[in-house]
């Protein structure tokens, strides 16, 4: 039997942000998009022209601030690296 996970309310955030990155890539893939540049385009710039419509997978990522989506980029980089 598993224990249950206690997720501090910025855990789950940072989570709910990077699976919503992740699931954005996938439908950018599908639609034939390269999913970093286009994810980078939208971050860099804020267009949100870069990220398709489709499968409201731009209504997802609006959702959160461009600054709290790098955070946490760069959260899981650093994350990795140790």
């Amino acid at each position: 039997m598993e224990e249950t996970k206690v997720y501090e309310r910025n855990e789950f955030s940072d989570a709910l942000a990077l699976e919503t990155i992740l699931e954005v890539a996938q439908i950018l893939k599908k639609r034939g998009y390269q999913p970093i540049n286009q994810i980078v385009g939208y971050l860099m710039s804020g267009d949100p022209g870069y990220i398709t419509s489709y499968e409201n997978a731009r209504k997802l990522i609006l959702q959160f601030d461009r600054i709290k989506l790098l955070e946490v980029l760069v959260r899981e980089v650093i994350k990795c690296e140790h």
